[in-house]
């Protein structure tokens, strides 16, 4: 298993691969072999991002998730917002958390906030409606109530069976979004992978038994093995969490 060793000169060329300053190859550089792929993505692309226990577990039953991940699955998750344009999270995400979806841990520029708020629970009282961050874009169904919401954009789409992440990427495409995280809740990541939308998805591991409470990946129910995702998969140590690269599409 090789290490994942983020120097300060690699990151800046991740940037500049971001930026199109650059057309740096990945090569044999583990961090640019996980990295490289997001940052230099030409056309829409779209990484799933899961922290999870031992046990597949991202939180306790009552719903507390802070520290699933070490410091070094924080700093891997820090650097995946900086290296997209938007970053997707579910509504139960932000009502439970109240994450800002910045990037704290590392240089670069904070990601488009993006909420999937189909029913529109939304208050605009959250954290990310006031904190001068990034831009919020919220997407709601047309039978939401019509509140505004301060700060953010408004998307409507049509739900008829539920928010479809393909009509969600399609419209942040259209405003130029195109490198796409999905960060949660284990619900929006599902709805993306079982839709066919993710090309790569990112699982990182930390070295803790939660025992019980909600999973990290939770796909429509299978019968054998044999249909089971077999991703192509590279596994490397991020020093205090493992990640699990896998490749989807």
């Amino acid at each position: 298993m090789r290490m994942i060793d983020v120097t300060d000169s690699t990151w800046a060329k991740l940037l500049a691969l971001r930026d199109g300053l650059s057309s740096v190859e990945s090569g044999g550089d583990p961090a640019m072999r996980v990295y490289a792929p997001i940052a230099g993505a030409k056309g829409p692309f779209v990484l799933a991002q899961v922290g999870q226990s031992l046990d597949g577990r991202i939180a306790t039953p009552t719903g507390d998730a802070r520290d699933v991940s070490g410091s070094d699955g924080l700093a891997h998750l820090h650097r995946c917002r900086a290296l997209v344009d938007a970053v997707i999270v579910g509504v139960t995400t932000v009502t439970s958390d109240d994450p800002r979806l910045s990037v704290r841990m590392v240089h670069g520029p904070d990601p488009v906030r993006v909420v999937i708020d189909c029913h529109g629970v939304l208050t605009g009282k959250e954290r990310l409606f006031h904190d001068d961050g990034a831009p919020v874009i919220v997407f709601q169904s047309w039978a939401a109530p019509t509140d505004t919401l301060a700060n953010a954009e408004v998307i409507r789409l049509d739900d008829t069976n539920g928010l479809s992440p393909g009509a969600i990427l399609t419209a942040l495409a259209e405003l130029g979004l195109r490198r796409v995280l999905v960060e949660g809740g284990a619900r929006t990541i599902a709805r993306f992978v079982d839709a066919g939308h993710v090309d790569r998805l990112h699982v990182t591991v930390s070295p803790i038994i939660i025992g019980s409470g909600p999973n990290g990946i939770s796909l429509a129910p299978i019968d054998r093995l044999s249909d089971a995702k077999r991703p192509v998969t590279r596994v490397y140590s991020l020093g205090s969490d493992i990640l699990f690269d896998c490749r989807l599409r």
